[in-house]
Parts: structure tokens; C-alpha cells; sequence
């Protein structure tokens, strides 16, 4: 029996928008523009040009309109939209030589991220640096690991995406899925376990 995805509040805005109310549209846009905004910046990192990523998703949205079909979740189309343009992005940069080792999935506008080691501001000036240290280490590490390995466990972590949905964003299956955050978590823990002090932090 197939799923009734017409319920979803950004599925049944997306379905008003296509047939012809224009001021759907401005709501997905602004219900969604954050989200979008923060996926970008935990994948490429804190790189110039979001924003103008952020209004090329929602051009693509656009483009969709006729031939969208309310197949999954938005947010699960909307973020394989993402992906797909987060992907070429990485891609131009490296095949131009301008790849940074600052791939950071810190979001300090809107959100938490895995170089959040630790809770509060630290007073020690020295903890401070040990902090960045940390910091620093977790985004070389997390540039480091495969788009794929990359995109599936931000949307697992941070955007508490099932599985079976980060899937359906990334073109694979289930247990493929599984496999990759499994794989990006070992990878992690091994570059980052100099720095590790809390079990189970990543």
C-alpha cells in the first residue's frame, strides 16, 4: 500500500504551489530556507556563497514545479536537491585546487555541530586553544571523509533523517546507509582519537 504523502505540510504546499498559488511557493521558501541553509554549510563548511546556493535550490524547486510528484517527504526531495548541488560545488572546487582544509559542519548561525566537543564557553585561555584544537581537527576530519559517508551522517546526526529516508536523499538503500555512517563513524573516531575523551561523543 503506497504512503499518503499529502499530509506533509511542505508536500501539500509544494502541490498548492503547483497548482498555481504563488504565495505557497514564498512559504516553502521561507519555512524551509534555514534548513537548506544549514545543510549547505555542514557539508562545504563556512565557504562564500552560501546564500546564493540556498535561492539556486529553491530556482531548482522552481524549475520541478510541473513535473513534481509527492513521492517522499519534501524535506526528503528537497535535501537530495541539496545533496546533488552540495556534490557539484565539491566537486568544481577540487577539480579547480581550491579545496580548504576548513570543511567544518559547524553551522554558528543556526545550529550544533560535531566540533561542539564540549559545552559552554571556555574561561582558560588554554583550554580555549585546546578547544579549537579540537575544533579544527574535527572539521579536517569530517572534509576528509567521502561526500557520501559526509552527507549521511549530518543528515543522521543533525537533521534526525531515518535511515530509510537518507536513502531515498542519497540514491542508495538501507543498509547501505547503515554501512556508511558506520564506516564514517569508525573513520572518525580513528583521526579524532588523540582528541577523544568522552566515549560514544561521536
Amino acid at each position: 500500500m503506497a504512503i499518503d504523502y499529502t499530509t506533509d505540510p511542505g508536500v501539500s504546499l509544494m502541490l498548492a504551489y503547483q497548482a498555481g498559488d504563488e504565495g505557497a511557493f514564498d512559504q516553502l521558501v521561507e519555512s524551509y530556507s534555514g534548513q537548506v541553509f544549514a545543510l549547505l554549510t555542514r557539508f562545504l563548511g563556512q565557504k562564500a556563497g552560501r546564500e546564493d546556493m540556498v535561492q539556486e535550490v529553491f530556482l531548482r524547486v522552481i524549475r520541478s514545479r510541473e513535473r513534481y510528484q509527492p513521492a517522499a517527504r519534501f524535506s526528503t526531495w528537497l535535501y537530495r536537491i541539496v545533496f546533488n548541488l552540495a556534490v557539484n560545488e565539491t566537486q568544481r572546487i577540487s577539480h579547480a585546487g581550491l579545496v580548504s582544509l576548513d570543511h567544518s559542519m559547524g553551522d554558528r548561525e543556526g545550529g550544533s555541530s560535531l566540533g561542539d566537543l564540549t559545552e559552554g564557553d571556555a574561561q582558560d585561555p588554554s583550554a580555549k586553544m585546546e578547544q579549537d584544537d579540537v575544533v579544527n581537527a574535527v572539521r579536517t576530519a569530517i572534509g576528509a571523509l567521502p561526500e557520501q559517508q559526509r552527507a549521511a551522517l549530518i543528515l543522521a546526526k543533525y537533521h534526525d533523517t531515518p535511515y530509510l529516508e537518507i536513502a531515498e536523499i542519497l540514491g542508495s538503500s538501507e543498509k547501505a546507509i547503515k554501512s556508511l555512517i558506520h564506516r564514517a563513524r569508525e573513520t572518525l573516531r580513528l583521526s579524532l582519537a588523540p582528541y577523544m575523551n568522552q566515549e560514544g561523543a561521536l
